[in-house]
């Protein structure tokens, strides 16, 4: 079996407003974090995360684990607009979780966060976007996140 290879797509700031706290839903603890905005660079693409046209609904799961379901989009530095969906999990100890609540900033290596993102546009020349599988290793910032996202080959 092959190794896994990828190549750098990019490096994203996201700004996000406060937290909206839906609640206790059956599916788990439900809180909405609203896109602020923000900005995406890398050596094929770059550009700003448009504010208001973007969230990540929150799930905090009974095991501890925080489930990620965001929508954004990207707009390239040349006009072009870009859907960008993805699924994510954070997870780490209970020390860690509570400080990144508290809006502490913590060394990415002190937890686990992972997301597959997705994208979709009708610009011919970021077409090739509409066709690959991604992975973005983050970390969780007092009032936003960063992520490098890699193309998997």
């Amino acid at each position: 079996m092959s190794q896994l290879r990828s190549r750098p797509l990019f490096d994203m700031q996201i700004a996000l407003h406060p937290l909206q706290e839906v609640g206790a839903t059956p599916l788990g603890q439900r809180r909405i974090a609203p896109v602020a905005g923000g900005s995406f660079k890398g050596e094929r693409l770059r550009g700003t995360i448009l504010p208001h046209a973007g969230s990540d609904w929150l799930l905090s799961r009974g095991d501890g684990a925080l489930q990620l379901d965001v929508r954004m989009t990207l707009r390239t530095d040349d006009g072009a607009l870009i859907l960008m969906s993805y699924r994510g999990v954070r997870h780490g100890s209970a020390e860690v979780t509570a400080k990144i609540a508290r809006g502490e900033r913590v060394g990415r290596d002190e937890y686990y966060l992972r997301t597959a993102p997705f994208f979709e546009t009708a610009a011919a020349r970021y077409a090739w976007l509409n066709s690959i599988v991604a992975i973005g290793i983050g970390e969780r910032l007092p009032n936003g996140a960063a992520y490098e996202v890699f193309e998997v080959l």
